[in-house]
């Protein structure tokens, strides 16, 4: 590589390296505001994490960057390039094309507002007020077609969004797709919901003492491989995990003391997207690519080590007895089979991070169609208490009694993270389509789970997927790991064998 170019690709990388240094600093303040910092402080915090994202942003978008972009995207000097490299220059490329559209006023105008509602809703969702939290969700909504129109449109002006979080994902590939799914889902539901031999699950929603599912939580964490030396736990009103980079990835949960099982499978959802990020390979520390490759296969990964790992039976044949020790008196005289059983009992419920793995994609199609309202159709944010409420009565045959349990259940939105809910129902899909794999791969797959002895499974998946971080595109990555692409039937005959077991079908 001729000098000037690799003076060129070292300013390059030293000016992304200082990009991710404010995003470090700006996630660091995000994971603080919704793990305790002082209320009276949010306000204040959510400017300076907006002035802070700005000056990020004007970097990104800076002349500087758009110099060294038009001397290193140049083909002849691409083909000069490492893998690790190009990769790097495609992806900053593309979000400079797109951030290099939007005024930083008006960037950091986006950036303070959703900080200030993310706080703001934790006390709207508390006292069942969509009333009160609706202006700011009209104000992120307008913003967001603001942006929309700024970027340019795609095929749908929502299909821009799903873009960002799975790239070229469109909505006639996920109407394709989840029809699919819903073909085989809805029979299996209803034969599921006429089944006579349901689950019995009251022992689950005794009072279970906090600091016991806090200690047991946290063990289950260790024995997946979640490193504690490059991450922690703590609580927040909704789960959610934060990369700042491959040493510090942290993790929330949500405990309620009468249900057990509430904590645990969060704990294990949000481990599994920590397992990713804390296993990026190290040369990727420092550039946009030390990240998952998108929502979709991050999802698969806390998906796969929440459900397909962690509501197994032959995880609990292995750590039934602990949860035991942790609540003896409320667990002793309850076998492990009819606790496996409950907990992955299927019913119509209100919550979807409390849903079972059955109903749950429903709960996504509602989102995605409401989504697909709001932005394609100029859905009023108004009306969302209602038409949550008809999607909700229409595809699982009830209807919230408060906004709490419905419309403001979610950070998401309050986030502006439109388009992010279709990744849930995506990495089902992966998840499902990787385990097919993993089993052909490891044929002792079942008896590791058996043992607790996971380190053949997270190395298996850091060769397949953690390692290369955003280096390779998610079509790219699930074709080189399953010999084909996404393919919603390995969902649905997961589900079919194991429902069918469970229910004795």
């Amino acid at each position: 590589m001729e000098q000037e170019i690799q003076q060129k690709l070292e300013s390059f990388r030293e000016l992304n390296k200082k990009i991710r240094s404010y995003y470090e600093a700006v996630s660091l303040m995000a994971w603080d505001l919704r793990t305790g910092a002082p209320r009276k402080g949010a306000e204040t915090r959510a400017e300076t994490i907006g002035v802070l994202s700005t000056e990020s942003f004007k970097l990104q978008t800076s002349r500087e960057m758009g110099e060294l972009l038009g001397v290193l995207n140049r083909p002849e000097v691409l083909k000069q390039l490492d893998d690790v490299n190009r990769r790097i220059v495609e992806d900053v490329q593309e979000e400079y094309d797109r951030s290099v559209k939007i005024p930083a006023d008006k960037y950091q105008e986006y950036v303070t507002l959703t900080s200030h509602a993310e706080t703001l809703w934790e006390d709207f969702k508390e006292n069942c007020d969509f009333a009160g939290f609706e202006p700011y969700l009209t104000q992120i909504v307008a913003k967001t077609q603001e942006f929309i129109d700024y970027w340019g449109p795609r095929a749908t002006r929502y299909d821009t969004l799903l873009h960002m979080y799975e790239p070229e994902l469109t909505t006639t590939k996920l109407d394709e797709v989840f029809g699919q799914l819903r073909d085989r889902l809805v029979p299996l539901v209803e034969a599921v919901q006429s089944a006579p031999d349901k689950p019995k699950s009251e022992f689950l929603n005794q009072l279970f003492d906090k600091d016991q599912q806090e200690k047991f939580s946290k063990f289950l964490l260790e024995q997946i491989g979640y490193d504690f030396d490059a991450g922690r736990i703590d609580e927040s009103v909704h789960p959610f995990a934060t990369g700042l980079n491959p040493g510090d990835v942290r993790i929330t949960t949500h405990y309620l003391q009468d249900d057990v099982a509430s904590a645990v499978f969060s704990s294990l959802h949000e481990g599994g997207h920590a397992l990713y990020e804390q296993n990026i390979s190290p040369e990727l520390t420092g550039t946009p690519l030390a990240q998952g490759t998108s929502m979709g296969i991050h999802e698969s990964q806390s998906r796969f080590w929440e459900n397909m790992i962690g509501r197994s039976r032959a995880f609990w044949d292995r750590y039934y007895s602990e949860l035991q020790s942790h609540f003896p008196e409320q667990l002793a005289q309850v076998k492990v089979e009819d606790f496996h059983r409950a907990i992955n009992r299927v019913e119509n419920s209100l919550i979807r991070i409390e849903a079972d793995e059955l109903t749950y994609n429903l709960h996504i199609i509602i989102r995605y169609e409401i989504e697909k309202m709001l932005f394609n159709e100029n859905l009023d944010v108004k009306e969302l208490p209602r038409v949550w409420n008809e999607k909700y009565e229409q595809y699982l045959g009830i209807i919230p009694p408060n906004d709490g349990v419905g419309v403001l259940q979610d950070v998401h939105w309050s986030g502006g993270s439109f388009g992010y809910f279709p990744s849930y129902a995506l990495g089902n899909m992966y998840a499902a389509q990787i385990e097919n794999t993993i089993r052909k791969e490891i044929p002792n797959f079942e008896g590791l789970i058996a043992e607790g002895n996971f380190a053949p499974i997270k190395d298996w998946l850091t060769d397949k997927v953690y390692k290369y971080g955003k280096s390779r595109k998610p079509a790219e990555l699930i074709k080189a790991i399953t010999g084909e692409d996404l393919n919603p039937d390995y969902l649905a005959d997961y589900l079919e064998k194991k429902y069918k077991a469970i229910y004795n079908l």
